[in-house]
């Protein structure tokens, strides 16, 4: 039986204290022992960062977000282009020329108050053979000095030649041959003739002052 000590412990319970004793560390001022750090305070400490959660494997990365300047189902805008008068007879495109002659004389003409000093006629010929008579005719005609000179194409269904032309072609050709080179030259203006000269099949050629 072992013997007892002071408080009425035996040297068993002795030697536990003293085992105890050892292991024991002093107080801090804070109130956690030393060695040992204190237990953060859940009211105070800061909430843990979140983890990012795993990409499954062989997912499809996200689509690229590219800014569109219309909704799907809608057409993207077109410019519109500005809508300008189209003269579709040779009459309109010669009314819609400057005036570069005389006012005063263009008027006389228009009216059919003004004889024409020469004329030829191209109706019935092919494309390529009227070009070429009208060329002539106007180099003539103003090396000779006239001034206006009449050109008569007929109103026309359709020419005569190896290629089938269309309604009224020389009548549609003639206004362009004439404000091409050379005659462009040498022509001043181009007017519908008057109905007494031959009217819609007909055009008053007006030449510049040779020299």
């Amino acid at each position: 039986m072992a013997r007892r000590g002071r408080r009425g412990l035996d040297e068993d319970d002795l030697a536990v204290w003293a085992q105890v004793a050892r292991s024991a560390r002093p107080m801090r001022t804070d109130g956690t022992a030393q060695g040992f750090a204190a237990a953060p305070d859940p009211a105070t400490a800061p909430a843990p960062a979140p983890v990012p959660a795993p990409e499954p494997r062989g997912a499809a990365p996200a689509p690229l977000q590219v800014p569109l300047d219309f909704r799907v189902g809608h057409s993207p805008p077109r410019r519109r282009a500005a809508s300008l008068p189209v003269p579709y007879t040779p009459a309109d495109r010669l009314d819609a020329q400057p005036l570069r002659m005389d006012h005063k004389t263009h008027r006389k003409m228009s009216r059919g108050k003004i004889a024409p000093e020469a004329r030829i006629d191209l109706h019935g010929m092919t494309l390529a053979v009227a070009k070429s008579a009208l060329t002539g005719f106007i180099l003539s005609c103003s090396a000779s000095g006239r001034r206006l000179v009449l050109v008569i194409t007929g109103k026309g269904k359709g020419d005569h030649g190896p290629l089938p032309t269309r309604s009224g072609a020389l009548r549609h050709e003639v206004p362009h041959w004439l404000d091409l080179p050379p005659l462009s030259r040498m022509v001043l203006q181009v007017v519908p003739a008057h109905v007494r000269h031959g009217g819609g099949g007909a055009y008053y050629v007006y030449l510049r002052r040779a020299g």
